[in-house]
């Protein structure tokens, strides 16, 4: 059984910033993608980020480029989310995401998600 754990979220004010933090635990032969997605109130679950080949492609929503910047670590099983000059817009619950093999299946866990709220 694979587990993650998030941290990090909060209330901030615009134009601050928040790290959001996740690791996994659990019998993982392999990291395949690690990342973030989010979903706020009425909307749809969407991609914030994703790490992927040990760290060497890393991709975006047009949204966060340039303001959010994701970090992992395959051997630790962890993945960071820094989030720079936040948006009233980028408030919603965020999910840390893991696509890994587990003997010969590659399968996809979720975290139970971390509110982000910005507001002045």
């Amino acid at each position: 059984q694979v587990q993650l754990v998030e941290s990090g979220g909060g209330l901030v004010q615009p134009g601050g910033s928040l790290r959001l933090s996740c690791a996994a635990s659990g019998s993982i032969d392999r990291i395949n993608i690690m990342g973030w997605y989010r979903q706020a109130p009425g909307k749809e679950r969407e991609l914030v980020a994703t790490i992927t080949n040990g760290g060497n492609t890393k991709n975006y929503a047009d949204s966060v480029k340039g303001r959010f910047t994701i970090s992992g670590d395959n051997v630790r099983k962890t993945t960071d989310l820094q989030m720079n000059s936040l948006k009233p817009e980028d408030t919603a619950v965020y999910y840390c995401y893991v696509n890994c093999r587990i003997g010969l299946i590659d399968r996809n866990y979720w975290g139970q998600g971390t509110q982000v709220t910005v507001s002045s």
